[in-house]
């Protein structure tokens, strides 16, 4: 993989690296390529307007959203290609080799918090209980 290309996997994992940015992928992917509008989005995530459209945009820099325009709407959707290319330079450089570790985290209930230390880092689950 090419320098740029290694450059344009960390400006998408940045576009990522924020939890405002994050709900807004996971609610684009799930409303696939059809997308939403910018109002359709801000409403479920019950997010203002202007702070949206700032999260759109740093996405949209990284090309991991789409944007067009029907009437007077502008309809944000997934850019699948960038994310499928994200994650084979993911796979390809950061996985390669690696067998993966059974971990308590595949036990957690989806939506659980994780714990945290006195420094804001997220701690590993000493134990899991099921």
């Amino acid at each position: 993989m090419t320098n740029e290309f290694a450059d344009w996997a960390v400006l998408a994992l940045s576009a990522l690296a924020h939890e405002s940015r994050l709900q807004v992928h996971r609610l684009l992917v799930q409303a696939g390529e059809d997308g939403l509008s910018a109002g359709a989005i801000a409403e479920q995530l019950g997010m203002p307007a202007s702070s949206l459209s700032f999260h759109l945009a740093h996405m949209q820099e990284a090309e991991m959203v789409t944007q067009r325009r029907e009437g007077r709407s502008l309809i944000y959707a997934v850019n699948f290609e960038c994310m499928d290319a994200l994650m084979a330079y993911l796979e390809e450089n950061c996985c390669k080799g690696v067998v993966p570790k059974s971990s308590g985290r595949a036990n957690r209930p989806t939506g659980s918090p994780t714990a945290r230390t006195r420094t804001g880092r997220p701690t590993r689950p000493t134990s899991v209980t099921s």
